[in-house]
């Protein structure tokens, strides 16, 4: 017996069996059991994610001979002639190879006669849109007044080419991507009731590259079923995929975080070796920095690699993996232009460490209170990495008494504590906890902060212990924190970035107000400036 490719012999017969869309399943079950059914269905979506599988199954549900019923028996011979693509019924066309006006006016010639074995004649038409206007025109007046015994089930990848005057004679039904898990799912299922060896890594690379789209997804697991020679491991499905180790990954995350530029250009060279693609290492790149962001916002969301990319998030600022990953992101819109990819690709995480982000206070800022710098940053403390843009590079602070940078007992110099916090990479209430404190001491490890009286629901034991926890990573050596109840004699980081977002605020209504511009043509045209849609410039 010649064998079956998975994408066939797994393919749904019923609705019960479909993977996922059941926003379109549903209405069609419901209008297949009370008998409300339009005379055309348009399905549309991406390939390989169940248009024309759906429309056979509604094909079968009218014609089963048990009645028409959303879940058709499957063993009567309409039900098997279906299955089979044998229905006389069921006219199946593929409109790319039939554009003609000919080709559709001896179509619908037939539209007029009644079924020959079924209980509805039904009008399969595949990627419909490739029809010409000729062609339309010929079909629109059967779409609009078909006999009581058509049903037109039309599918496309592209509805925007449609005349609008199809589009509106039929119910339209838009298909979606389907999600990775679904597909993995459906891929573990498949593996299982086959008796296929597997592992799970294998599953997950396979999903991924399926892009949403189940047949696609299969038809790989065919192919890595032969490659594999009947088993579907990890390595051997990278390899067919082409996809980079995480290994590779794993190195450049690290070499980011350290600044380690030399690293950075070893794990290219490595790879390089291994005749890896330099867009598709970035793109896991990306990928990852996207996990390790999802994670800091919640650690729930952490995904199955859910240790690495935890232990990724709380050693990388929230700020830098933004960072990372926007350059990233326009490293590789910019990779075709390089001189060649290798070098667009080194250029890409060379920016990634020359720049840092602007902290929000960077532009004009006033110090009330001080906290020592880390002892790893000491060092370094008069030589911060550039900004990213000339927008957003620090001005020069005034030169006030409050602004100079005092020296604790130790000798270590200080770092303004809003500076402190924002570096501390911090997320949710833990963060909300921290900006909404001064510090009142800190002196031979023993720091005392002031929490705002009015943010007190924010205090619990353990935020107070993330928050320390923070604190000793950042200077480097024990700290026995004081967290009280008060009124702050200082500005806290909150209130700072209120006042400053505030002040950038005022500033910019006042250089609109100002300008000449805008003076002429409110005294020529009585026009009025509405301040609500006046943003500073970032």
């Amino acid at each position: 017996m010649s064998y079956q490719v998975l994408a066939r012999k797994w393919r749904p017969r019923n609705f019960a069996e479909l993977v996922g869309q059941q926003h379109v399943v549903q209405p069609m079950v419901n209008a297949l059991d009370h008998g409300r059914l339009h005379h055309a269905f348009l399905f549309t979506g991406t390939r390989g994610v169940g248009k024309t599988t759906i429309a056979r199954i509604l094909a079968k549900s009218l014609n089963c001979e048990t009645g028409v019923t959303s879940k058709p028996c499957g063993q009567c011979s309409a039900c098997k002639e279906v299955d089979e693509g044998r229905f006389v019924d069921l006219i199946e066309v593929d409109a790319a190879s039939r554009t003609k006006v000919d080709d559709t006016r001896d179509l619908l010639d037939n539209v007029q006669y009644a079924p020959t074995r079924g209980r509805y004649k039904v009008y399969l038409i595949d990627e419909v849109h490739m029809l010409s206007t000729h062609s339309f025109n010929a079909l629109l007046k059967t779409l609009e007044e078909p006999p009581p015994h058509v049903k037109f089930l039309l599918a496309t990848t592209d509805p925007q080419k449609l005349p609008v005057t199809v589009l509106s004679r039929c119910l339209q039904f838009n298909l979606k991507r389907l999600p990775l898990e679904q597909i993995a799912a459906q891929i573990q299922k498949i593996l299982d009731a086959e008796g296929i060896s597997h592992d799970a890594g294998s599953i997950k690379l396979l999903a991924r590259a399926a892009d949403g789209s189940m047949r696609d997804g299969l038809s790989l697991l065919d192919q890595a079923i032969a490659y594999g020679g009947g088993q579907v491991t990890e390595p051997e499905v990278r390899a067919m995929l082409g996809t980079i180790d995480q290994n590779f990954i794993e190195q450049l995350l690290q070499a980011l975080k350290a600044g380690d530029v030399g690293a950075l250009l070893k794990t290219v060279a490595d790879a390089t070796e291994f005749g890896l693609d330099y867009e598709a290492l970035l793109k896991e790149l990306l990928l990852t920095l996207h996990r390790i962001a999802l994670a800091q916002a919640d650690a729930a969301l952490a995904g199955e690699e859910g240790e690495a990319v935890l232990n990724h998030a709380k050693a990388m600022s929230p700020q830098d993996v933004q960072l990372y990953y926007q350059i990233g992101v326009m490293g590789s819109r910019d990779l075709p232009f390089a001189p060649d990819p290798r070098s667009g690709l080194e250029m890409t995480l060379l920016r990634m460490v020359a720049f840092r982000p602007a902290e929000a206070g960077e532009v004009r800022v006033t110090v009330p209170a001080a906290a020592p710098l880390p002892k790893a940053a000491a060092s370094t403390a008069t030589t911060p990495r550039a900004a990213p843009s000339a927008t957003t590079t620090a001005s020069p602070v005034a030169a006030t008494p409050a602004s100079v940078l005092p020296v604790q007992n130790s000798g270590t110099p200080a770092a303004k504590w809003a500076d402190v916090v924002a570096q501390l990479g911090l997320a949710g209430l833990v963060r909300e906890l921290a900006n909404n404190t001064t510090l009142e001491k800190y002196d031979n490890g023993v720091m005392e902060l002031v929490l705002e009286e009015t943010h007190g629901k924010l205090l619990n034991k353990e935020r107070e212990a993330d928050l320390k926890q923070a604190l000793e990573k950042y200077y480097g050596n024990p700290i026995r924190l004081t967290l009280r109840l008060g009124r702050p004699a200082a500005e806290t980081p909150a209130k700072e970035k209120s006042r400053v977002q505030d002040e950038r605020q005022q500033a910019a209504v006042q250089a609109i107000a100002d300008d000449p511009n805008v003076r002429a043509l409110q005294e020529k045209f009585n026009a009025r400036v509405n301040p609500a849609s006046i943003r500073p410039k970032v």
